[in-house]
């Protein structure tokens, strides 16, 4: 079992859905905080909170985009099988 997990999580596209759902994950929360403060708000039309989540849809994308730059390596894989030795099924 250890095995198969430790295999799924090298897997690039694993690894990359796994920190973003984190990432969306705690950014959500923000946004919900500030999206609740902007419709319960007397001071500031209805509309506001939808133009902010609209905002930060845009950002979000642009926000991780950053950290998937600053950091390649939470997205790579830990051990690279080179491309020839894929095929063999035997030694």
């Amino acid at each position: 079992m250890t095995d198969s997990r430790e295999g799924l999580l090298s897997h690039p596209v694993v690894r990359g859905m796994l920190v973003f759902s984190a990432f969306r994950a705690v950014y959500g929360v923000g946004i919900l905080v500030v999206t609740y403060a902007l419709a319960t708000s007397s001071s500031t039309p209805w509309w506001t909170s939808l133009i902010f989540l609209g905002v930060s849809m845009v950002f979000s994308r642009w926000l991780f985009r950053l950290l998937k730059r600053r950091w390649p390596s939470v997205f790579q894989t830990k051990q690279s099988v080179p491309k020839h030795e894929e095929s063999h099924t035997t030694p």
